[in-house]
């Protein structure tokens, strides 16, 4: 990458409004970053770059898009982080390439997508993106979406990330080699901005918990869980920039809370 994870994390924002055609090496350029969407997980995630028109898919909240990425994924373990991951993996990559993308689960025509992945029995598609050269103007929808979910705010730090337990904030400045992983953590989007993802950080093992509300229930699976995943990918990858890498594990540290517990990290 030309650009920096850290600064594709701080300069990307959801597009929804588009201009002009991709260009044939674009598409090449796109081909290409879809063979780098691995994860963490051991999960396979299965992504399609589509021509909007072949397939007739459209969105009412897109403008100027002629093309898409898809998605799917089976139902395993581990399914939904992996997924998140992936996926938010692909758009920070597309990033550098000064393309814009947009996660979409509810505003689309979810039968014409699955129908063009051959979405199986066992297999769910969660969310699609539109991708293409962003307009230099927002669509007046586009501008009122970003003020209803004040898109461009996010909690303070120390009321996402704690020390030991949830009775504690954790501050910047204590969070040490950790500082800048979970800054960019903290930026990274979600559905409706609901920012459902908790830390604990104890020692140099952080846990990582799903704080729920009304949209986490889905017949896609619980979509917040995919948001946590889009937020372990800014937190993964950071580290992997800055040279560091750890592993995650499952294993249940029993911290006093009416939150779910997702998984842990070992740096």
């Amino acid at each position: 990458m030309e650009k920096s994870i850290k600064d594709c994390i701080r300069s990307r924002r959801s597009v929804r409004t588009f201009s002009g055609s991709l260009s044939d090496e674009d598409k090449s350029k796109i081909e290409l970053l879809l063979t780098k969407t691995d994860n963490p997980f051991g999960v396979k995630v299965e992504f399609r770059f589509l021509q909007a028109s072949e397939y007739k898919l459209t969105s009412p909240v897109i403008v100027g898009a002629d093309h898409y990425v898809a998605a799917k994924v089976s139902r395993e373990p581990r399914w939904e982080i992996a997924f998140g991951y992936s996926f938010e993996k692909f758009c920070l990559l597309v990033c550098d390439i000064d393309l814009g993308t947009v996660m979409l689960a509810a505003t689309l025509n979810r039968g014409a997508f699955e129908e063009a992945l051959q979405v199986g029995e066992n297999e769910v598609m969660p969310v699609a993106t539109p991708i293409g050269r962003i307009a230099e103007k927002m669509s007046l929808m586009e501008r009122i979406m970003r003020k209803g979910t004040k898109a461009d705010t996010r909690l303070p730090f120390d009321e996402l990330f704690f020390d030991k337990s949830f009775d504690r904030g954790l501050l910047p400045e204590q969070a040490g080699k950790y500082q800048e992983a979970l800054e960019m953590l903290r930026l990274a989007p979600s559905a409706v901005n609901k920012q459902p993802w908790r830390v604990v950080m104890d020692g140099e093992t952080l846990h990582f918990y799903e704080k729920k509300n009304s949209i986490a229930n889905h017949k896609m699976g619980d979509i917040q869980k995919v948001d946590i995943g889009i937020a372990l990918a800014h937190f993964d990858l950071t580290l992997r920039e800055e040279g560091r890498e750890g592993e995650f594990f499952e294993q249940n540290p029993k911290i006093q809370t009416e939150l779910e517990y997702i998984i842990s990290y070992r740096g």
